[in-house]
C-alpha cells in the first residue's frame, strides 16, 4: 500500500505524466466500450467513470479534468443509434452529459482530498519516523553517555574505596605501630629492670656479698609492672576474663571512699553523689574498682593546681536513638557511674582518641596511655558502653553505662576490701597435682607450692596426670593449665572427676580461651588463677580452693 502511495506522489510529482495519462486512459475506455459492442447499450459513460478516476488518481486535478472533458466527447459517440458520433441535442443527452460530468467532477474533488490526505499522512510518517530515528539517535547518544558516566562513577568509586583502603590500612599500621612501640618500649623498661637487678644480684652472690634483697625487689617490680601491663593490653581487647556478680554499685563506691580520697590527696576535694534507688548490675567488681581508680587517677593528673572532682551515680534508659547514633550500643536501662572533674579538659582531637591505647597527653614516665583504654575494654566486654564529655578549660566527665540487672531483687553488697594478712599456709597432708606443659612455668609453681608447705605431684600432660591420680591417693587439688596439646585443662578436668568427683579443680592461665570463659565472663563454678601470679596470690587462690 505505501509503496503504490510513494508510486502516485512519483506521477504526481512529473505533471506531463499526469496529462499522458489523461490522454491514453479515456482512449483506452472508448477502446474497452468499442470491445464490447452492444452489451452496453444505454450506459454510453460507463467504461470512461474508470478512466477519470484512475487519471484523477494517479494525476492533479487537471489531469482528471482533462480526462473528464475528453471522456465526454468520446461518449458522445454512443449517443445516436445506429452508432455514430454525435453531440448531444435532446434534453436526455444534456442530462446525461451533465450527469456525467457532475460525477466526473466529484470523483476529481473527492479524490484529490484523497490524495492531500494521504499525502498529509505520508508527510506525517515521515516525520514520525524522522522523530523516532532521531529519538533512538538520542536514546543510543543518552545511553552511551549514561555508559560513559556509569563507567566514571566506577572507576571514581573503585579509586575511592582504594584510598578509604589504604587510608585505613594506613590507620591500622599507624595503630599497630602505636601499639607496638608502646609494648616495646614499656616491656624494654620492665626487662631492663629485671635484668639488671638479677645480675647484679648474682655478682653479689658469687662473691659472698650479701644484701641482694634490693635487687630482687626491684626485679619483682619489673615483673609486676609488666604482668599488670599484659592485664591491660587484655582488657583494652577484651580478653580478661571477668567473674561477674550482682552488684550494688552505691555501696562498692563506698568501699572505696577511703582509697580514694587517699588516691586524690588534699588539693582535690571528693564529692559522692549516689543516687537513692540505684538498679543492681551484673559486673565484675574488682575491674570495676580498677576502672573507677584509674578514672580518678586521670582526673586527678588533670587538676594539678586542686579542683573538685564528683562520682555520681544514676539510672538512666538509652532509647533506640541514642543506640542508633552510637556503635555498639543497645537500647535498654543501664546503671550510670559518672566521674566529673574540674580540670583541664580535652579538645575533640584529643578526646576522639581517648580510648586508644598507650595515646597519652602526659609528659614522659608521667602514664602509660593504658588507663581509659583497659576502662573501655572492661565495660564493652561487660556489655556496657562509655562516653566522654569534655571542653578545654572546662573540665571533663566520664561516664560509664553498666547494663541493668532485672533479676536482682535483693540488696547487694560488694565484697568487702580485705586488709593485708599473712600468707595463708598448706600442709604436708594436702597433696596438689600441678599439670603444666611448659617445663619452666611447671617447675616455677611446683618450688612455690612446696614453699608454701604442701605435698606436690606434677606432670606435663593431661594423660600423665590421669596416671598419677591413679597412683597417688589423696590428692585434694588439681592446678592444670587451660591450653595444652592432645588434652586441654578442662577436658582433664572432666575426666578426673568422673573417676574422683570430690577432686577440686583450679585452672591456671595466661590467655582466656573459649574452654572455661564464654563471652568473656568465667563459667559457673570455675576457679581461675591468671598467669602471671605471685606467691601471695598463689597461696590465697589454692587455700580458697581447698576450703
Amino acid at each position: 500500500m505505501m509503496d503504490m502511495l510513494a508510486a502516485t506522489r512519483a506521477v504526481r510529482a512529473r505533471r506531463w505524466l499526469g496529462y499522458l495519462v489523461a490522454l491514453l486512459a479515456p482512449c483506452l475506455a472508448l477502446a474497452i466500450r468499442l470491445g464490447l459492442g452492444e452489451g452496453l447499450v444505454g450506459y454510453p459513460f460507463l467504461t470512461f467513470f474508470p478512466a477519470v478516476l484512475l487519471t484523477a488518481l494517479i494525476g492533479n486535478r487537471g489531469a482528471g479534468a482533462t480526462a473528464a472533458l475528453l471522456s465526454a466527447l468520446l461518449a458522445g459517440y454512443f449517443l445516436v443509434e445506429p452508432l455514430g458520433y454525435a453531440l448531444p441535442t435532446t434534453p436526455s443527452d444534456w442530462i446525461g452529459f451533465g450527469f456525467f460530468l457532475t460525477v466526473c467532477g466529484t470523483i476529481i474533488l473527492l479524490v484529490g482530498w484523497l490524495n492531500q490526505a494521504l499525502d498529509q499522512l505520508g508527510a506525517t510518517s515521515r516525520a514520525l519516523a524522522q522523530l523516532n530515528a532521531e529519538l533512538e539517535q538520542r536514546v543510543e547518544c543518552r545511553t552511551r553517555e549514561l555508559a560513559e558516566a556509569n563507567l566514571k562513577l566506577e572507576a571514581e568509586s573503585e579509586a575511592r574505596l582504594a584510598a578509604e583502603t589504604q587510608a585505613r590500612q594506613a590507620q591500622k599500621m599507624e595503630a599497630v605501630g602505636q601499639l607496638t612501640g608502646g609494648i616495646a618500649h614499656d616491656f624494654n623498661n620492665m626487662l631492663a629492670i629485671i635484668i639488671g637487678s638479677l645480675d647484679v644480684a648474682r655478682r653479689r652472690l658469687a662473691d659472698g656479698r650479701g644484701s641482694i634483697g634490693t635487687y630482687l625487689d626491684l626485679a619483682m617490680e619489673g615483673a609486676q609492672r609488666g604482668a599488670a601491663l599484659t592485664q591491660r593490653l587484655l582488657a583494652f581487647s577484651r580478653q580478661t576474663p571477668l567473674t561477674s556478680e550482682i552488684t550494688d554499685v552505691n555501696g562498692l563506691i563506698r568501699g572505696m571512699e577511703d582509697l580514694l580520697r587517699r588516691s586524690l590527696g588534699e588539693m582535690v576535694a571528693l564529692e559522692c553523689v549516689l543516687s537513692g534507688g540505684l538498679w543492681r548490675t551484673r559486673v565484675d567488681q574488682g575491674q570495676l574498682e580498677n576502672a573507677i581508680l584509674n578514672l580518678v587517677v586521670n582526673a586527678r593528673d588533670a587538676m594539678p593546681s586542686g579542683g573538685r572532682l564528683t562520682i555520681e551515680t544514676m539510672n538512666a534508659h538509652l532509647d533506640d536513638a541514642y543506640a542508633r547514633a552510637h556503635a555498639e550500643v543497645g537500647p535498654g536501662q543501664y546503671v550510670v557511674v559518672a566521674v566529673s572533674d574540674t580540670g583541664e579538659g580535652m579538645p575533640p582531637e584529643v578526646v576522639a582518641r581517648a580510648f586508644d591505647p598507650f595515646f597519652t597527653t602526659k609528659p614522659t614516665g608521667k602514664g602509660t596511655g593504658l588507663g581509659l583504654s583497659q576502662v573501655y575494654g572492661f565495660v564493652k566486654q561487660s556489655g556496657g558502653h562509655v562516653k566522654i564529655y569534655s571542653e578545654a578549660g572546662r573540665g571533663t566527665s566520664v561516664k560509664l553505662y553498666l547494663r541493668r540487672e532485672m533479676m536482682a531483687d535483693v540488696a547487694v553488697s560488694p565484697s568487702p576490701r580485705s586488709e593485708a594478712s599473712p600468707i595463708p599456709l598448706g600442709s604436708a597432708g594436702e597433696i596438689i597435682l600441678v599439670v603444666e606443659d611448659e617445663d619452666s612455668v611447671r617447675l616455677a609453681t611446683v618450688a612455690s607450692l612446696r614453699e608454701l608447705g604442701y605435698t606436690v605431684r606434677h606432670a606435663c600432660s593431661g594423660p600423665e596426670a590421669l596416671v598419677l591420680l591413679d597412683a597417688q591417693p589423696g590428692i585434694g587439688l588439681l592446678l592444670t593449665d587451660v591450653v595444652m596439646p592432645s588434652m586441654t585443662g578442662r577436658m582433664l578436668a572432666e575426666a578426673a572427676r568422673a573417676k574422683y568427683p570430690d577432686l577440686r579443680v583450679l585452672y591456671a592461665t595466661g590467655y582466656t580461651p573459649n574452654a572455661i570463659v564464654h563471652n568473656g565472663v568465667v563459667d559457673p563454678g570455675i576457679e581461675l588463677l591468671t598467669k602471671p601470679f605471685t606467691l601471695d596470690q598463689l597461696a590465697r587462690k589454692v587455700r580458697k580452693v581447698l576450703a
